[in-house]
């Protein structure tokens, strides 16, 4: 006998690509849904805190699509209420941050220690349903979709365990949510990807919640030089408390004759971009060293191109990578970067502009928007 599904409410994308400002075109409908209760493999999720993030942007404007409607957002902590049979990762009454790639554990890519890039769980992703493929949201019959497999702007959401990572008690549940995809993305880029050295410099480029993440992984990494570029003076500043060296303005200056200047017309030995926009993604190549390594991190659409001397790559030996998730085993790296946060070594304060209430989500999609903000929790009573 099927148990009765909740009623929660949830934050719902039904049209992409809607005007702004979006306080106007409101394109998240705050509702009241059906939620099922979990089933086997699966943990029911009272939600306490979830953070804006670009890629909840991009799916608003439609530069990543996704099977519509959908409930919206990835980064989220919160508590488990109810699991489902042969859920044995997780118990009731765990404190959890949630992973927004649940990974199988049998692909080529599982196997080898790179679960962000597990193949059925990317493809769930892309269908907007969890890892197993069944969706748990609907409305007056309409199935409504998980966004990454997490549905964070909801009262209560339904995962795979497979998304479950448990956190201490001691860690504040309302700041918990930023290690979901902010300070694991950031720090990852850092420590897994790029595997920053001492002594080493680096340029940061954009310097929202990721970015100054980076910045601050720089910092303990030992980097000796941190140039944080953005076109923002109060992100800048952040950086500057973060960690950051030296700071630029691109609005006011040229970033990479600025990252040249400061560097002695060398360039970085490391650039990252975390802003999603090509042509950023361009300059921070530009501004690394022979042998320099950029690592890319913002979402853009599909059809977007790079375009860089070929003969950069060959004759200097630059080189150009990607970094999803921070190229990070979850279950590994969250424990640990939540261990430095707990000796008081990663700030969040910093990275958290302002918390708000559910009904606030869409003035505040709309400072997302527009940079003012780096990251807005929402609080969930």
């Amino acid at each position: 006998m099927s148990r009765p599904s909740m009623s929660v409410r949830a934050a719902v994308l039904r049209q992409a690509g809607l005007p702004r400002p979006y306080t106007d075109s409101k394109p998240l409908s705050v509702e009241y849904v059906n939620l099922e209760r979990p089933g086997p493999g699966e943990a029911l999720v009272k939600i306490v805190s979830a953070g804006l993030c670009h890629s909840d942007l991009a799916a608003i404007e439609g530069v990543r699509r996704f099977p519509l409607p959908v409930v919206l957002g990835h980064e989220a902590a919160g508590i488990v209420s109810e699991v489902g049979e042969g859920v044995t990762s997780a118990k009731v009454g765990d404190h959890v941050v949630l992973s927004f790639v649940a990974s199988c554990g049998r692909c080529i890519y599982c196997q080898s220690g790179r679960p962000a890039l597990c193949d059925p769980g990317r493809q769930a992703n892309r269908n907007a349903t969890l890892i197993n493929g069944a969706k748990k949201f609907s409305k007056n019959g309409i199935v409504i979709g998980h966004h990454l497999g997490v549905s964070a702007f909801s009262e209560y959401t339904v995962v795979s365990e497979k998304s479950l990572i448990q956190l201490p008690r001691e860690l504040p549940l309302e700041k918990a949510a930023l290690f979901g995809c902010a300070v694991t993305t950031g720090f990852g880029a850092v420590m897994n990807t790029a595997r920053v050295r001492p002594g080493s410099s680096v340029a940061v480029f954009g310097c929202g919640g990721v970015g100054l993440n980076i910045i601050q992984a720089s910092r303990i990494a030992g980097a000796a030089t941190i140039i944080a570029v953005d076109v923002l003076d109060d992100k800048l500043e952040l950086a500057s408390r973060l960690g950051a060296t030296h700071i630029v303005n691109s609005k006011k200056s040229d970033p990479v004759d600025e990252v040249k200047k400061i560097t002695g017309g060398l360039g970085v030995d490391y650039a990252f971009e975390a802003v999603g926009i090509t042509g950023v993604m361009e300059q921070a190549f530009r501004s690394t060293k022979k042998q320099g390594l950029t690592v890319c991190l913002g979402m853009t659409s599909p059809e977007s191109r790079i375009v860089i001397p070929s003969t950069l790559l060959i004759d200097e030996e630059r080189q150009l990578v990607g970094s999803f998730m921070g190229s990070a085993v979850p279950v590994r790296d969250i424990p640990t970067l939540v261990n430095l946060y707990l000796q008081g070594r990663i700030n969040l304060d910093y990275i958290i502009s302002r918390y708000i209430s559910l009904d606030d989500i869409n003035e505040a999609v709309e400072k997302l928007a527009t940079g003012e903000a780096v990251r807005q929790i929402i609080k969930f009573k």
